[in-house]
């Protein structure tokens, strides 16, 4: 009943855990995977080892969570093997790739793609630092090119994850879409700030950051919805998910896989048990067989 096939991939149902959380290695990986999610997303790698911005990087605000960890990661060649170690879980293991120009993309990728893993997720919140600061997910152009290229590089799925910080969410998603990009996550983070009242100064160490969480829900349902109308490829929908009836919604909008991130922070593992309990409970109720029957339902209206 809840099992989806996502872009090829079989899931055991439609929960998967979002990059940047608890995806650090293949302990917590396996950790996650065990606790019931359908497939689990990495924490995003890219060539070299980078070390991040300065703390406070993550703080609690209200309704939501705001991070500026920076890209902090191992590189590319220390974390494959945390990958590799990760696909002895038994559910699909997607790698999430950054870089700074569309050949880092696909080179980082060319590399993970040997760890195993089911499929490729970029990270297209980066700027290209030919373009001086030009986000790759807000530009339709570049965008294209990133897909095109890791599309080149690896015979993986490939995934384009969204930000809604893009001027057209729906024009980055049909660009990602003709570069050949096997299904589209949305959204990432949004960027946001707070600021200490006390020291009249910004709260996080790099001032800006990305906000997540139960507050951004409405705007990743809103992306979703307006995306899965315009493409043909799967959508994965990411953002402030954390019931049964938040994925639901999701499911309705179009998407056929949910990415939850934030809400294992403060429901714990157990919530991707809980969420697909509790969708299987809301097919049940109204005699739907399986998931696939209720993914753009909502978008019939």
């Amino acid at each position: 009943m809840l099992e989806v096939r996502l872009a090829g991939i079989e899931l055991g149902n439609p929960t998967m855990l979002a990059s940047g959380i608890l995806g650090t290695s293949a302990a917590s990986l396996i950790r996650v995977a065990r606790a019931g999610a359908g497939a689990v997303v990495a924490k995003s790698v890219g060539l070299s080892p980078r070390e991040g911005h300065r703390n406070p990087t993550v703080i609690e605000v209200e309704q939501g969570v705001l991070n500026a960890v920076g890209l902090s990661n191992p590189g590319v060649e220390e974390f494959a093997e945390e990958l590799r170690q990760a696909t002895s879980a038994g559910v699909p293991v997607v790698a999430s790739v950054y870089g700074f120009r569309a050949g880092e993309y696909a080179e980082v990728a060319r590399r993970i793609s040997g760890a195993g893993v089911a499929a490729v997720e970029l990270n297209l919140s980066c700027p290209n630092v030919e373009k001086v600061g030009a986000l790759f997910g807000a530009d339709e152009d570049l965008a294209f090119e990133v897909v095109r290229e890791v599309k080149r590089a690896v015979s993986l799925p490939v995934f384009a994850k969204l930000t809604a910080n893009a001027g057209d969410i729906v024009a980055i998603a049909k660009a990602c879409e003709e570069g050949g990009a096997d299904a589209i996550t949305a959204i990432n983070t949004v960027k946001a700030m707070a600021i200490d009242t006390r020291a009249k100064a910004p709260v996080l160490g790099n001032e800006v950051g990305g906000l997540s969480g139960p507050c951004i829900k409405p705007i990743a349902l809103r992306c979703v919805y307006e995306i899965a109308r315009e493409v043909s490829i799967p959508v994965i929908g990411c953002g402030g998910i954390a019931t049964g009836e938040d994925a639901v919604e999701f499911l309705l909008a179009g998407a056929r896989a949910v990415q939850i991130g934030t809400a294992v922070l403060s429901r714990g593992v157990s919530v991707f048990r809980k969420v697909s309990l509790e969708i299987k409970e809301y097919l049940e109720e109204r005699g739907y067989e399986s998931v696939e029957e209720i993914v753009g339902l909502a978008l019939r209206c």
